[in-house]
């Protein structure tokens, strides 16, 4: 494996997990109907925008046509210039998207719209932060499996309009074995049992899209770069000091291009940069997904 992005977003699992829980949502929302919209009687049809209340990187124009058709089939969307995903919005009030149809139908979609695309946009807002703090370092930002149950194709997909690139989708396409499948086994054999673990992969059908091990100690890590077959170690909560010293490892058995580094751990903003100036390939963010703050946004009718 030579650069994550070869783990694309399963564009068909995408729109049938946001189906699905269009799905939940409109049940939990609507019950037994829009009370308050009933009451207008028939207002025809309307002209609404999205606009952004503060700044932010959007994300869910895959999705949103998927969103409104859980609801009507006669509301057309139109995308504006800002309306992109991984666009940017500096200002406050810029339109992107408009919705015309049937007044009552866009007023019964409006906040769980708003709940997706203002999830989905802080989620690639925070990511774009990281993304920036390492910019000029060559370290590539990834997502983890700290997503929202339910939420993981979505939350993924907004990870990569916010320039970062996805980890495993989960257990099931990737070989991670971490500090807890090792626990029970005697220290200093770390090498040994990995390379029995590593024995066993050729049985797994199709096979993994990478192998990773995670590393707690440089020792282990000097175990690890003795075993042929391992696509990536994990630096589990390294300092700096030690992350530059598995990196000079590395380099000192040259083996640059065939192992990736992966940093892992307690980062932050304020942390990112300076883990990527120690020459780690990955920089793995659990905040990412389960800190993001939703993007301020609002459906407001202008026709």
């Amino acid at each position: 494996m030579s650069e994550r992005s070869l783990i694309p977003i399963d564009q068909a699992a995408l729109i049938a997990q946001t189906r699905a829980l269009v799905q939940m949502a409109k049940a939990e929302d609507l019950g037994r109907g829009d009370l308050t919209s009933s009451l207008l009687g028939d207002p025809g049809i309307g002209v609404f925008r999205l606009i952004n209340k503060e700044p932010g990187v959007f994300a869910g124009r895959e999705l949103a046509e998927t969103i409104v058709a859980e609801y009507a089939s006669d509301i057309e969307l139109s995308w504006q210039a800002d309306g992109v995903d991984g666009g940017e919005f500096g200002s406050d009030h810029m339109s992107l998207i408009e919705l015309a149809g049937p007044v009552n139908s866009i007023l019964t979609l409006e906040r769980v719209l708003l709940n997706f695309l203002q999830r989905l946009s802080g989620i690639a807002t925070k990511t774009r932060r990281f993304v920036h703090a390492v910019q000029g370092t060559g370290a590539i930002i990834l997502d983890t499996r700290k997503t929202t149950p339910g939420w993981r194709h979505l939350e993924k997909y907004a990870v990569r309009c916010g320039g970062g690139q996805n980890h495993r989708m989960g257990l099931h396409d990737a070989v991670l074995i971490k500090d807890n499948h090792l626990a029970s086994q005697p220290t200093g054999q770390t090498s040994a049992v990995v390379f029995d673990m590593l024995n066993r992969v050729g049985s797994i059908d199709p096979p993994p899209q990478f192998i990773e091990v995670e590393a707690d100690t440089l020792d282990q890590v000097r175990q690890l770069f003795s075993i042929v077959g391992i696509d990536v170690v994990l630096l589990d909560n390294f300092s700096l000091t030690e992350l530059r010293e598995a990196v000079g490892l590395r380099e000192s058995l040259n083996l640059q291009d065939k192992v990736k580094l992966e940093a892992s751990g307690g980062v932050n903003l304020d942390s990112v940069g300076d883990i990527a100036k120690t020459g780690v390939d990955y920089i793995s963010v659990g905040a990412l997904t389960h800190s993001a703050t939703a993007v301020d946004l609002s459906l407001e009718r202008i026709g």
